[in-house]
């Protein structure tokens, strides 16, 4: 059994960007297939992202915001109560009116030392933290 709390978490399980702050909760080694993160996305910005190697799901527990898909230029409000998921690896803009918090599971699950690239997406990492391809 896996047991942690967000006030305990290691430092690095911790990252920051201009935009959020994510506290990874549950990372690829420990083999559950998925990786669970809960997510700060800061008041007034905006985030373009691209998973184009992993699908994610985001379930937004405080805050409101929306996010746009790229593509298409649909829009979708996001509130208290309201999940998202990026079944087809979607280009899209997140948006925070306010400060959201956010419920995060990416599969395959996040090694933890990725950093976002210029498109927005994560490079998949081997075991040991280095790009795969």
């Amino acid at each position: 059994m896996i047991v942690r709390k967000l006030s305990e978490l290691e430092p690095h399980r911790v990252t920051e960007g201009k935009t959020w702050i994510s506290r990874r909760l549950v990372l690829r080694n420990d083999q559950m297939g998925y990786s669970v993160h809960d997510t700060i996305i800061k008041a007034g910005t905006e985030t373009h992202l691209h998973y184009k190697n992993h699908l994610e799901a985001v379930y937004c527990i405080q805050g409101k915001g929306s996010v746009e898909l790229v593509e298409s230029g649909e829009t979708f409000v996001i509130e208290a109560g309201t999940i998202y998921a990026l079944d087809q690896n979607d280009d899209h803009i997140l948006r925070a009116e306010e400060e959201m918090r956010m419920v995060c599971v990416f599969n395959p699950p996040l090694h933890g030392k990725e950093t976002h690239g210029p498109d927005g997406a994560y490079p998949v990492l081997d075991d040991d933290g280095n790009p795969i391809g």
